[in-house]
């Protein structure tokens, strides 16, 4: 449930993020290529979820 919601927000962001800046630009909306680079955001906040640790530090 973790990576559906994670995905799923992902997906709404990038997709919002992607239609605004090619308004933005005068360019064409691709929905393939949102789709794409949520995939690849995704990926990302996974590797850097798993790079975090998950403990507090216990220097101070």
């Amino acid at each position: 449930m973790r990576y559906f919601a994670t995905f799923f927000w992902t997906f709404l962001l990038v997709n919002m993020a992607s239609y605004v800046v090619s308004s933005m630009t005068g360019s064409a909306f691709h929905f393939s290529t949102a789709i794409i680079i949520s995939v690849v955001f995704t990926v990302l906040l996974f590797i850097i979820a798993e790079l975090i640790p998950a403990e507090p530090s216990e220097e101070h």
